[in-house]
């Protein structure tokens, strides 16, 4: 109905004989005609954008809340990120001091004692956590600066963030160390990234 009268709207002001009629009789739409020509072209009816399709697979689509937004932009961010890799780094660090302390203790000219190995495997766990924290740390912390800055989300992010921190875990003991370490970290990072998006153990075929 409302499409007629849309129709009869502009055939009249087609019309030869518009000039002559008065402008209150063919310019202004009747009450009615005006509220079906609302209806129908500011209606829920009307699809502005029909190739737009929103995914369901997470159930119905909706609005998120501020508190949801607030979230997810705190866990998108890069200090998250950093803090996160940090814990997980260490936890992952300490765990294989420990495993390695347990199978494969510091030989010694004299036994230890109990507590004295308990100290040195102590000492190993910590000293392996800490450096898988800051390898951790600097790694996803310059990754999502770099993923950032290039707005992009491709294999040369990890590799340039590999080059990095492996070039500030080498300066410790030199430039020429610190090349060689860049560029096995990057090589490293490179082929770890390939085998996650390529192996079928993180992308199982259907």
């Amino acid at each position: 109905q409302a499409y007629n009268c849309l129709i009869h709207f502009y055939k009249r002001m087609s019309d030869p004989t518009h000039n002559s009629s008065p402008p209150s009789s063919s310019l202004v739409f009747t009450a009615q005609e005006f509220e079906d020509i609302s209806k129908y072209l500011v209606g829920n009816s009307v699809r502005l954008y029909p190739s737009i399709i929103v995914p369901q697979s997470a159930g119905p689509a909706r609005i998120q809340e501020k508190p949801e937004l607030m979230m997810q932009s705190l866990i998108e961010s890069c200090p998250f990120k950093s803090v996160m890799s940090f814990v997980v780094g260490g936890a992952l660090g300490g765990f294989m001091g420990l495993f390695s302390s347990s199978i494969a203790p510091h030989h010694q000219t004299v036994t230890l004692s109990t507590r004295e190995t308990l100290m040195d495997m102590k000492t190993t766990i910590v000293s392996n956590a800490k450096g898988f924290a800051f390898i951790g740390f600097m790694f996803a912390g310059t990754e999502c600066i770099i993923e950032s800055y290039r707005a992009k989300t491709d294999m040369n992010n990890a590799v340039y963030s590999g080059a990095v921190t492996g070039g500030i875990l080498g300066l410790r003991a030199g430039i020429k160390a610190a090349g060689m370490g860049a560029a096995g970290f990057a090589a490293f990072s490179a082929a770890i990234d390939y085998f996650m998006h390529t192996s079928t153990l993180f992308n199982p075929q259907n």
